[in-house]
């Protein structure tokens, strides 16, 4: 019998750890080729590990809410033949600690929304969620030299950097390096921890590591952007004729259902493309206008959780192409098979609050974007038609849709038009369109 060493696997650019939630095996049980045999969290996403081979478990090598890199053994599996082998991280490169070639591909300068005052030097190695975070607290880079890593050959991991936010008043000053001439966002005020204490017969429920991640993001959004939030009432009955129309024959065919999520992202597409300029991330005084057009969808996990899975480069998808694209990020977020790559990039974001059976919300913008729409339950209702004999009263599908905006690079005008233009060819809907 041969011994096969389970290696934590590649998950996308910038990700080079990832904690350990559960195994789904224990010492001593057999398993499959691509069986699902450990539940693993990063920053981004959670997902499942498979094993590329069958065998016995004999070893588990990191427990629950243990750290592990990206490259090193998790488990240890007895399998058929002679000697050892290790699972390859890609199927390109032998699984081993990363050389420093690899490691400053890996971690080129984050490009976000989100400006420091500082420029951090080629030596030193973060990932772009440290990085992040550095930019977000002002933490110069005689600051991070500072800071002894835990992670691979040293390097900052994300526990180290929030280490040292929350003892950051305890350090000596340190004299920052001098800043070259970019601009910083303000770092989002920090809200003290309001104690309650629990009546008899309270439950308390510790949050989970995914709800503690949307928790911080939702506020530091809240903190970073002045939210402005417009709404426009759209009959979408001819959207409802066409789908009815053609959801049997494009199931047919296609195997996939057919959503009303496709039509509304081809409307915000042509939207965006219209009004370029809500399209946009802010980098302290300037304005990143994305060449792009990513769409995030917010997605409502079995768990109660919400993750949002990104619809790359939209505007060169069909309907069909946006029908399946839709499908299988949706069915991956939540049978836990999503990437990191796939939370990432997103430009605009849609969410749909009507699938809770909700006529309108007020989503909060996810940074570094601008803006996001919230699309309301379809209700049959009486509505006020002109016709050439005189206006009459008709029962038509209606719904509401609501616009949130960053007010620091988003003016009423423009997010007003851009959520009419959505309205527009929504209400215009071609019966005839194809799919």
């Amino acid at each position: 019998m041969a011994e096969y060493k389970l290696l934590l696997p590649s998950m996308g650019e910038g990700v080079m750890e990832a904690t350990i939630i559960t195994w789904l095996f224990n010492e001593g049980d057999n398993v499959k080729e691509d069986d699902s045999v450990v539940e693993i969290a990063t920053d981004k996403v959670d997902s499942d590990v498979p094993t590329p081979v069958s065998g016995k478990i004999v070893k588990i090598l990191k427990q629950k809410d243990e750290v592990a890199k990206v490259g090193e053994a998790i488990a240890i599996l007895e399998i058929e033949g002679e000697g050892s082998a290790s699972e390859e991280v890609t199927t390109e490169t032998p699984a081993a600690a990363p050389d420093t070639e690899t490691l400053q591909t890996i971690e080129q300068p984050l490009q976000t929304s989100i400006a420091s005052n500082v420029e951090f030097s080629g030596d030193l190695y973060l990932s772009p969620l440290v990085k992040s975070i550095a930019q977000q607290e002002n933490i110069s880079e005689t600051e991070l030299k500072s800071i002894k890593g835990s992670g691979l050959e040293g390097r900052i991991t994300k526990e180290d950097i929030l280490a040292y936010v929350a003892n950051r008043g305890n350090q000596p000053a340190q004299q920052a390096a001098p800043a070259q001439q970019t601009v910083s966002a303000p770092a989002p005020v920090s809200t003290p921890a309001t104690t309650i204490t629990a009546a008899a017969g309270d439950e308390i429920i510790p949050m989970d590591r995914m709800r503690k991640i949307i928790a911080e993001n939702m506020v530091k959004a809240k903190q970073i952007a002045p939210h402005v939030t417009s709404f426009i009432e759209t009959d979408v009955t001819n959207v409802v004729k066409w789908r009815n129309k053609n959801k049997a024959a494009f199931e047919k065919r296609e195997g996939e259902k057919l959503t009303f999520m496709p039509i509304f992202v081809k409307a915000i597409v042509k939207a965006i493309q219209d009004f370029p300029m809500i399209n946009v991330s802010i980098s302290g005084e300037n304005i990143i206008k994305k060449k792009n057009i990513n769409i995030g969808m917010a997605t409502a996990l079995p768990d109660g959780n919400l993750i949002v899975p990104v619809i790359k480069n939209a505007d060169q998808l069909s309907l069909s192409g946006l029908a399946k694209a839709i499908n299988d990020l949706a069915y991956r977020a939540r049978n836990k098979k999503l990437r990191p790559e796939d939370t990432q990039g997103a430009t605009y974001t849609i969410s749909n609050v009507g699938s809770f059976g909700n006529l309108m919300g007020t989503p909060i913008i996810p940074q570094p974007q601008v803006a996001i729409l919230a699309i309301g339950a379809i209700v049959k209702k009486p509505a006020v038609l002109e016709t050439a004999d005189g206006d009459v009263i008709a029962i038509r599908n209606l719904m509401f849709m609501s616009h949130s905006y960053d007010h620091r690079v988003v003016d009423g005008s423009l997010g007003g038009m851009m959520l009419k233009h959505v309205h527009d060819y929504l209400e215009n809907w071609d019966l005839n369109t194809e799919i």
